[in-house]
């Protein structure tokens, strides 16, 4: 028999963050003007003293000893899907992206005293950052192909560079910077080092919020002109960015995941109740078979997404190789989610294509989802080619697809 419930004290923070969303965060943010950031950060900071006082539900991905909760990936899924059903649910716990991602890597990466300067405010709720990689010039998907550029110089590194879609730019204390930093390497993947670099500072120039099809929302230009680092803010080794940026961006797909776990059930709610509500040519919605095949396949989506996100979680949880799972479920679970919102988005009708429900805007913030951490192409890519690869050496494709008992 296997048993795919969660423990009793995972249960516990689960139903706690689920009562804690939706009788104060909710009524919060639903009495805040959106529109104004300041209301909005204004709302958050209110909310995460509660989080961090009386509910306990302060940065549950980070150890005890640096403030946290202590959940593993497992429990984390379950906290996740229930803490984004409110919009800046994961921002009131303190497990929002990117900080979330640079928490796990200063906390893997840092030496004593980067985890003193960075991690310990990040973790306070006291600071934000952001994670600088994605260039305009070159493919996103392969990190090896980065020009942002840096030379030593005495007890400095100078970096010149373009990035852009750098979340939290703006507002940030701080970025972990990605920059190539070896002319010849021995492998395309040594040719790049992470740096700490503090902000505001010299050299690292905010072009410009880039707008989306959703507006903007702090996903930054930025133009890095003869920026001077200190040595000691490397992070890592030399010639290890690559390797830290998979560290980061494996749990963080995964991270994404959950969080996205949690729209896809908000938008099958809303798919159902509609149904349930709306009567159309001699009965409600939800009788008639068209409408059952939309909440059918949406239910059916959903499972599948739950049960890859909790096989991923439970193989990192283990110490066990996860970078195929992660790929198949970021594939599918961005895809799931798109689809779920725009059949919900189907059974309501115009009032679904309106700005009356939230359905409209989660479509717009659903289609990052196939290309945000990987496009599409590039996991389906990846999972061919560990697929072909198993049946090359073990003459069986079993152990690139979760190496399950079945």
């Amino acid at each position: 028999m296997i048993d795919f419930s969660f423990a009793p004290e995972v249960d516990e923070v689960r139903l706690k963050v689920r009562d804690f969303m939706e009788s104060r965060v909710r009524p919060a943010w639903d009495a805040t003007d959106q529109d104004d950031r300041s209301e909005v950060v204004k709302t958050i900071v209110e909310l995460r003293k509660e989080a961090n006082g009386e509910w306990g539900l302060w940065l549950p991905h980070m150890p005890p000893e640096w403030g946290g909760m202590g959940l593993g990936p497992t429990a984390m899924a379950a906290v996740s899907a229930e803490a984004s059903k409110v919009p800046i649910g994961p921002f009131v716990i303190n497990a929002q992206a990117p900080d979330e991602g640079n928490q796990h890597t200063l906390l893997h990466w840092g030496t004593d005293a980067q985890k003193e300067k960075y991690l310990k405010p990040l973790c306070e709720g006291t600071a934000r950052s952001c994670f600088a990689m994605t260039e305009p010039e070159v493919a996103g998907s392969d990190p090896t192909l980065i020009k942002t550029f840096a030379y030593r110089d005495g007890d400095e590194w100078v970096v010149n560079g373009h990035k852009w879609f750098i979340s939290g730019a703006r507002g940030a204390k701080f970025a972990l910077l990605v920059a190539r930093t070896e002319e010849d390497p021995e492998i395309p993947q040594a040719a790049n080092s992470c740096f700490i670099v503090d902000m505001p500072s010299e050299g690292w120039n905010i072009v410009r919020d880039v707008e989306t099809m959703s507006g903007g929302h702090n996903h930054c230009e930025i133009l890095i002109e003869d920026l001077r680092v200190p040595a000691e803010n490397m992070l890592g080794g030399r010639g290890q960015g690559h390797l830290l940026g998979q560290y980061r961006l494996g749990p963080a797909r995964l991270a994404h995941c959950m969080r996205w776990i949690g729209q896809a059930e908000i938008a099958l709610d809303m798919m159902v109740d509609r149904a349930l509500d709306r009567y159309s040519h001699g009965s409600l919605l939800a009788e008639k078979q068209g409408i059952q095949w939309l909440i059918s396949d949406s239910a059916v989506e959903l499972y599948q997404c739950k049960l890859m996100v909790l096989h991923a979680a439970y193989q990192i949880e283990q110490g066990m190789e996860f970078t195929a799972v992660v790929s198949m479920a970021k594939h599918f679970v961005a895809n799931s989610l798109w689809r779920i919102i725009d059949r919900a988005i189907q059974v309501h009708g115009a009032l679904g294509y309106s700005t009356d429900t939230p359905l409209a805007h989660m479509l717009q913030q659903a289609r990052w989802a196939r290309f945000a951490d990987g496009a599409d192409e590039i996991h389906q890519m990846r999972i061919a080619q560990r697929t072909i690869a198993a049946y090359k050496d073990h003459g069986t494709t079993k152990v690139a697809t979760g190496n399950l008992p079945l």
